[in-house]
């Protein structure tokens, strides 16, 4: 479902709480950028200046009462802004786009996670949302939510505090998901050494990086 019609490189990082995916992101783009590439950092909720009102109502305890269709809306809509606003002009760029969270956790939360939501009707919000546009690579810290959920201690935001099947049902989501799509998923275990982690993350995208270059040699003769 990725669209090409970009010169950089999206990639994005999903996971169930506490998988240690934004440390991930935040180091591989460190690493990235000392080996000379342009790379842009972001999230969802949030990217923007109208997300980050966004991601304070979506996130905040005391709004518990918010339904489930409000939430996916809001979603939506910060991820329309953010797409607009900040990745596809960086892909425009050339550069590589490294986001913390996108497209599938909703489908992972709004529809693994609440069960509220047919996933093919939930797949059309987000097409309209994106204008289509999937990553060239996703990347899945995978790790149990009693685990994930300890990780992050008692204080928990809106989100975290759900009980724990609907944590797993989102765990499962995900890897059904990757499961589905294995040329655009990369499951890696969230439980590992950091490092390890880290050292897999960036020997993928090098190699992602070596590829698209190679396919955008014309041939000799």
């Amino acid at each position: 479902m990725s669209s090409r019609a970009h010169p950089g490189l999206f990639l994005t990082f999903e996971g169930p709480e506490g998988s240690g995916k934004t440390s991930q992101m935040r180091a591989l783009a460190e690493f990235l950028r000392g080996q000379g590439y342009p790379v842009l950092t972001t999230r969802e909720p949030g990217g923007t200046s109208i997300g980050l009102h966004i991601r304070d109502l979506l996130l905040d305890p005391r709004f518990g009462d918010m339904t489930p269709r409000a939430e996916v809306l809001l979603f939506l809509a910060d991820r329309a802004q953010h797409v607009d606003q900040v990745i596809r002009p960086a892909l425009e760029r050339g550069d590589i786009v490294l986001c913390d969270r996108y497209a599938d956790s909703t489908l992972a939360y709004q529809g693994y996670g609440h069960r509220h939501f047919d996933l093919e009707q939930l797949r059309a919000l987000i097409e309209f949302a994106t204008g289509g546009l999937w990553p060239d690579r996703t990347f899945l810290l995978d790790i149990a939510p009693e685990e994930g959920l300890a990780r992050n201690g008692a204080q928990r935001d809106r989100l975290e505090g759900h009980a724990l099947d609907f944590h797993r049902r989102v765990r499962q989501g995900y890897l059904e998901m990757a499961a589905a799509e294995p040329e655009r998923w990369v499951v890696l275990d969230a439980t590992q050494h950091w490092d390890a982690i880290q050292d897999q993350l960036r020997r993928h995208v090098q190699a992602l990086i070596q590829a698209r270059r190679a396919a955008q040699v014309p041939p000799r003769g």
